[in-house]
């Protein structure tokens, strides 16, 4: 159920990426700012790397050019034969995997945290990968627990294919931090605060870990993806309705069946058809209306995650 991937060894070489989706903007301006001053990410044992992940698209203020970077970390794409052809995101990917990767190799980089925006009620959401880090969940319960105004929540996105796509991917471990609600292309003075008060309980909780502390075993509630729903359409493809006012901003809390879920543009409601109380998420995003996708079904359910034990004296002797 779990995986440690790290072998317990320090943390030397981590990374911080913004601007994977260009319009995402808390991520690009932190990242812009660690650019030019990096000390908030320096700690005696290491110091992360701050990379702008998509900077055309962080130029032209959109989602990607041509192609979604963050769906672009497979093996097929990355080790793919160049050609002239090839999407900017693609170039890139390849561009950011020798960066930081080589993915899945001994040389990639400790750990990415990779920073987004949703326009969704999501607050600050903590999305894992769909295998269990036991290094990444204690880093998911620092965050709550020195952040807890802000009440985080985790959510393990589960992959219908075998291989991981995102950036993250691309290190040996990682994390994606995705905060809202705030629109495309705006920044937000209290999203981008509480961001950048993430990322540096992140950079401490690595920087403990290297010094050697141990971190005793927890139960924690985790949100797992169930299935995405999405929108009405019509014969040809066009929206016939959208989100009702009722589960509209109500990302996370349950919904149960029989409840509406869209507002059909003839006026009708649409009902929630489940034959179990789940917990939507991605409610109404609005970077998800390319695929016509709504919202995401996911289930709540309580993890015991055994105790982190301190490094060696060995291991962190040689930092």
């Amino acid at each position: 159920m779990y995986s440690s991937p790290m072998s317990q060894k320090p943390l030397r070489r981590v990374v911080v990426t913004g601007g994977t989706h260009g319009n995402e903007m808390s991520g690009v301006y932190l990242v812009q700012h660690w650019l030019q001053d990096p000390r908030e990410l320096q700690r005696p044992s290491f110091s992360a790397m701050p990379v702008l992940a998509n900077p055309e698209a962080v130029a032209t203020c959109c989602r990607y050019i041509d192609y979604d970077l963050n769906r672009a970390f497979t093996s097929t794409i990355l080790n793919s034969k160049a050609t002239p052809d090839d999407p900017y995101e693609v170039r890139r990917a390849r561009e950011l995997n020798q960066l930081v990767g080589p993915k899945s190799s001994d040389q990639a980089f400790d750990f990415l945290l990779d920073l987004h925006n949703t326009t969704a009620n999501m607050g600050a959401c903590l999305i894992l990968e769909s295998s269990y880090s036991i290094f990444t969940l204690h880093l998911c319960h620092y965050l709550k627990l020195q952040n807890p105004d802000l009440s985080c929540c985790v959510f393990q996105y589960l992959f219908s294919r075998k291989e991981s796509l995102g950036l993250d991917s691309v290190a040996k471990n990682g994390l994606t931090l995705e905060l809202g609600p705030q629109p495309q292309g705006v920044l937000r003075a209290d999203i981008y605060s509480q961001m950048r008060a993430l990322v540096i309980s992140a950079m401490d909780f690595i920087e403990l870990f290297n010094q050697g502390t141990a971190f005793p075993a927890f139960d924690m509630e985790i949100y797992k993806t169930l299935d995405r729903v999405n929108f009405p359409l019509t014969e040809d493809g066009a929206l016939a309705g959208t989100i009702h006012p009722q589960l509209q901003d109500q990302d996370l809390e349950p919904l149960k069946p029989g409840a509406p879920i869209f507002k059909l543009f003839n006026g009708e409601d649409v009902l929630y058809e489940g034959d179990s109380t789940v917990f939507p998420l991605f409610i109404n995003e609005a970077a998800y209306y390319e695929k016509h996708l709504a919202f995401m079904k996911s289930e709540k359910i309580t993890i015991s995650v055994p105790a982190l034990s301190a490094l060696t004296s060995a291991s962190t002797l040689a930092l």
